[in-house]
């Protein structure tokens, strides 16, 4: 099989906003318990953080972790995790069935953040709470005057504000699983007049408001919602999580198709009320959820209340396999290729939970599959996205779609490095691709790595023991081939 990429350099999608790389960290099963804080862990600092997990965040490149949730949040007091850690009270975390210690919050994460060299994206709770809540909030983490909240943290022992410079309004509040759940109608009310208190506190933060949480429904609650929330909020959020549930490998590596849609979708609302308020604002994206999900979700409603009421409850630790590698690795160049609208996104979540890093409490930590491709993607998909024109062939999935690309990419150029970058996965599950790449517009250029991705078998995982998916460098020939399906990565020098 062939394929042809073809690019020019003068013709860009976006400027990439290295928050696109974020992740994000819940409340939820060992997230954060026996995830990024387990103070009795050989490798913990002086805060409890183990030092094994933050080597690998770090490695990650993460610039902005959203927190601390997710459907907790909307059951959430803020107040709970903050000051003295032997008074905070122990709660039953209505949203995922457990109890909550409090033993890490605000305070503390924020203390992590800097030691991971990222930034709080801070989520308020509109669910059981409101607009009173979110403005103390924001006063106790980022304001410098003599007030109530203020003074509060510093006598917690924090004299420099927090500096949280994005906040979410609440979580997925369509959803019928939120605790809180609002209409569009009460939602946008709320989020407006939220926004407004927020940002009489601090008015240097940006806001994102919650977009409707299933592609298929998109359109009113983003109409509804932005009518009275545009003047004051700068992102809709959009999450989606994919699952192999027909265990039909082609029809899954095909599901970012439907991202694509979804993306054009939500970016067509925003527009379509820019237009009606006759404004000169543009709403951009903040997709601070996406993932591969699902393997382990009907086990875990079966066993809901097996240890309800207990702390760090193991929920959500599905175990990827190298094909929910390739579908991040496709979700990721999707989101690289709307570099014009997504400003933000954050593969949900970071640790434990859905996540690409393991552990083992007191033990091992280590890289599930679905880490790689993330990884080469934060570390090296920095400048502009290029338009790519592709020349590929196609297949179709009987009853979902029809003409889909086998070959999925993104072309990103740094100037500043003098460095060309191209993302690829072979989509097709029998046949390897041999690329031909048409770089308009470049003096020369020249590859000089090619980093690939592959397992013969599908379903291959890594453990605590042994490390079946990992990147391996391609010998650099006289021509660019993919294998069957194989996520890759080339890295050109090129002279303007």
């Amino acid at each position: 099989m062939k394929a042809k990429i073809t690019v020019n350099k003068k013709f860009t999608i976006g400027e990439i906003d290295r928050r696109i790389y974020g992740s994000f960290i819940e409340h939820v099963g060992r997230a954060v318990y026996e995830g990024i804080y387990e103070p009795d862990h050989p490798t913990a600092d002086d805060q409890g953080f183990r030092g094994d997990v933050m080597e690998l965040v770090k490695k990650l490149n993460v610039p902005i972790v959203r927190y601390p949730g997710g459907n907790f949040v909307s059951v959430y007091n803020w107040e709970d995790g903050i000051g003295d850690k032997s008074k905070r009270p122990r709660r039953m975390e209505l949203a995922w069935g457990a109890l909550e210690s409090n033993q890490v919050g605000i305070d503390e994460f924020q203390e992590w953040a800097k030691r991971a060299n990222s930034e709080v994206m801070m989520a308020v709770n509109l669910g059981t709470r409101g607009m009173d809540d979110a403005r103390n909030c924001v006063e106790y983490c980022n304001s410098k005057a003599d007030s109530y909240y203020a003074n509060l943290r510093r006598a917690n022992g924090f004299e420099e504000p927090f500096g949280f410079k994005v906040w979410c309004l609440g979580n997925e509040m369509d959803g019928s699983w939120q605790l809180g759940r609002k209409t569009a109608e009460e939602y946008g009310r709320l989020a407006a007049e939220t926004a407004k208190v927020m940002k009489r506190v601090d008015n240097t933060i940006e806001l994102v408001a919650c977009g409707c949480t299933d592609y298929s429904r998109i359109g009113d609650w983003e109409y509804t919602i932005l009518d009275h929330t545009y003047p004051y909020v700068d992102y809709v959020s959009l999450h989606t999580y994919y699952a192999n549930k027909e265990n039909n490998s082609q029809r899954f590596l095909a599901r970012t198709e439907e991202m694509n849609d979804y993306i054009n979708g939500v970016v067509a609302y925003c527009d379509a009320l820019k237009a009606k308020k006759k404004s000169t604002k543009t709403i951009n994206l903040s997709y601070d959820e996406w993932n591969v999900v699902c393997r382990r979700q009907p086990q875990d409603a079966a066993e809901r209340d097996k240890d309800k009421w207990t702390e760090a409850r193991h929920q959500l630790e599905d175990v990827y396999n190298f094909e929910d590698a390739l579908v991040v690795g496709c979700m990721l160049m999707t989101l690289q290729n709307h570099s014009d609208r997504v400003k933000m996104a954050c593969i949900a979540q970071l640790v434990n939970v859905i996540a690409p890093i393991m552990t083992e409490k007191g033990g091992k930590v280590w890289k599930q599959t679905t880490f790689y491709p993330f990884y080469y993607g934060s570390n090296y998909g920095n400048g502009a996205t290029l338009r790519t024109m592709i020349e590929t062939d196609t297949y179709d999935v009987e009853g979902y779609r029809k003409d889909i690309p086998y070959l999925v990419s993104s072309v990103i150029y740094n100037a500043e490095a003098g460095e060309l970058v191209i993302y690829a996965v072979n989509r097709s599950l029998d046949e390897d691709m041999e690329l031909e790449l048409d770089l308009e517009g470049f003096a020369s250029y020249e590859l000089f790595e090619h980093i690939e991705l592959y397992n013969d078998d599908l379903k291959a995982i890594n453990d605590k023991d042994t490390e079946r998916v990992a990147p391996v460098n391609v010998p650099i020939g006289d021509k660019v081939v993919l294998k069957k399906h194989s996520w890759n990565m080339l890295r050109f020098t090129v002279n303007a």
